[in-house]
């Protein structure tokens, strides 16, 4: 992490080498993305965190633990594939589910189909890409992360 700080750093010091007038331009509308996002960002991580400490431990390992079997990868996938949940927060939620007994395996199911399978915007994705389209997508996509978090299983 120290090593990614410091090489962002130093592009930001060549960049204000180059052109101060636009890195500053650019360094402002950053800090105003961030912070049209910080609210959302916010109210994920309280929802997230809330859900957390409500579903107890014990029922989590139970329906996601390492003897969980095809049962807990089948649970991971199908709330990963219906949770709305960027990527930015799923890494650390995966961090904590491994941390309370999660498998790998289902850590991984449960990441990749959150963001590649989309169950709550399939509306959209059929009015725009087309209802076979929308769903051989997700379905595949469904699939490859069941694939992925038994390759994971395999060697973790």
């Amino acid at each position: 992490m120290a090593l990614l700080i410091l090489f962002t750093v130093v592009c930001l010091a060549v960049s204000l080498v180059v052109d101060q007038r636009k890195t500053m331009t650019g360094v402002k509308r950053g800090l105003d993305m961030f912070l049209n996002v910080l609210p959302a960002l916010l109210a994920i991580l309280a929802l997230v965190s809330v859900a957390l400490y409500l579903v107890p431990e014990p029922l989590i390992i139970e329906f996601l633990g390492r003897r969980s079997g095809v049962l807990g990868v089948l649970i991971a996938a199908a709330v990963g594939a219906i949770a709305l949940i960027p990527p930015f927060i799923a890494f650390p939620l995966a961090n904590i589910l491994h941390s309370k007994g999660v498998s790998y395996s289902v850590v991984a199911v449960f990441v990749t189909s959150l963001i590649m399978v989309g169950f709550v915007t399939l509306p959209l994705e059929i009015r725009y890409f087309g209802k076979k389209a929308a769903l051989l997508r997700n379905a595949l996509s469904l699939i490859a992360a069941i694939i992925i978090g038994g390759l994971i299983g395999l060697f973790l």
